[in-house]
């Protein structure tokens, strides 16, 4: 038999003053029970395996650090009610698959939940020492959960994270065979006198996925030993961009710069994006602009000179770090500087799916071939092009573009 999910809306941004820009789908602020753009999203759910109060299957690995009570927070394991393969429900890899069945797979993890306090990873005991265990593997783990009544259906979507399936409390939990640890994930973690920033990017460095990157930090098996914490989800998935973002600016600000305008574009889930790559030194600038918010076009802007931010990009949040960290991984990679400004579209069928699409799609977009123009506003006019929304809403708040322009004309005064 199956039933219907209903759909539980949490909201972790704030600051945006319309209301569909606010609510973005899930909020419910509009008054209505279930917004008409996730009726689309709204999927069933086999609730045959949910009925008992104990699971057995393979996690991703993965698990979920809430935020709310925070010390204390509610942590656990990500387990299916299915073994094997089961790494690509908890994946980033999923640009080129369909919002069903992302949330098909996402809907299959029940969220386990205890209550820990986020310093207990410091000394980890118990629950936490075995959610580790599973974390520190880049493979699927066998483990056994039971629970302390059967769990619950709802689901919930928040702007950083992938979608949360079914959620139970934990009782017990059992790590049933021996975890597939990289060495380089061994070493880094068993240093407990090495701070967490450069075991992030050294561990970046070596290929270790972001995801798995992102998972050790959030349970607290990185940094210092008396400084290791729980970090809740969604701040882990910006923390670690940033981290990986600030650990190649100091490499990229020395590289020559291009010498030429550069456009590139990928595009998928409701969401384009389109890179803009300027033959200056560096600088960053995130735009995001929902068609929620036609037909003013609203668009919101975050960005930094040569020298970085010294604040968090408060008015486009998460996503500012999600497609910097591409962007300088690309120019690391070609061994060249350059400005950059990443136009995020997000379309009206879009559904919450966290802050890894604009990562993923700015990778996407810079591996294909880019146009290359030899003035801004060549490269301006490819750009409106691309996007389904008027150039100017972009254009107009963006303060790279006020800003190249205000130097070009002291280069030109001089």
């Amino acid at each position: 038999m199956q039933k219907q999910v209903t759909f539980k809306a949490e909201y972790r941004e704030a600051g945006r003053e319309s209301l569909c820009a606010r609510c973005r789908g899930f909020m419910g602020l509009c008054g209505k029970k279930v917004c008409p753009i996730l009726i689309k999203a709204r999927t069933f759910m086999d609730l045959k395996s949910l009925e008992k109060s104990d699971i057995a299957g393979s996690a991703p690995p993965g698990v979920f650090i809430g935020s709310y009570g925070y010390p204390k927070v509610l942590a656990g394991p990500l387990i299916p009610p299915v073994s094997g393969d089961t790494m690509h429900m908890d994946s980033e890899e999923w640009l080129g698959d369909s919002f069903d069945q992302i949330l098909s797979n996402r809907f299959q993890l029940i969220r386990s939940k205890s209550l820990m306090n986020i310093h207990s990873a410091a000394d980890p005991r118990g629950m936490l020492e075995k959610i580790q265990e599973i974390v520190l593997s880049d493979k699927p783990v066998d483990t056994e959960a039971s629970f302390e009544k059967k769990p619950d259906t709802r689901v919930s979507f928040s702007m950083r994270e992938a979608p949360s399936g079914p959620s139970a409390d934990l009782k017990q939990f059992t790590v049933i065979d021996n975890p597939s640890v990289p060495r380089k994930v061994d070493k880094v973690v068993s240093d407990t006198d090495y701070r967490a920033a450069p075991g992030i990017a050294e561990l970046h460095e070596a290929g270790i996925s972001q995801r798995q990157i992102t998972r050790l930090f959030s349970v607290g098996l990185l940094g210092v030993k008396s400084d290791r914490r729980l970090v809740p989800t969604g701040w882990s998935i910006t923390a670690v961009d940033d981290i990986i973002g600030k650990a190649l600016v100091d490499r990229v600000r020395y590289y020559p710069t291009i010498d030429e305008y550069m456009v590139f574009r990928a595009e998928a889930l409701a969401n384009n994006v389109v890179v803009l790559l300027t033959p200056t030194p560096w600088m960053f600038e995130g735009l995001e602009l929902w068609h929620l918010s036609a037909p003013n076009y609203r668009c919101d802007a975050d960005f930094e000179l040569y020298d970085g931010r010294k604040s968090y990009a408060s008015n486009i949040a998460g996503a500012y770090y999600a497609a910097r960290a591409p962007v300088l991984e690309h120019l690391d990679r070609i061994g060249r500087q350059a400005g950059a400004i990443v136009f995020m579209e997000v379309k009206n069928d879009w559904i919450p799916l966290g802050v890894w699409r604009f990562r993923e799609l700015t990778k996407e977009a810079l591996i294909t071939v880019p146009q290359k123009f030899d003035t801004l506003e060549k490269a301006t006019t490819a750009i409106a092009g691309l996007l389904y929304s008027p150039i100017k809403a972009w254009t107009g708040a963006s303060n790279l573009y006020k800003y190249m322009r205000q130097q070009r004309k002291l280069t030109d005064y001089f």
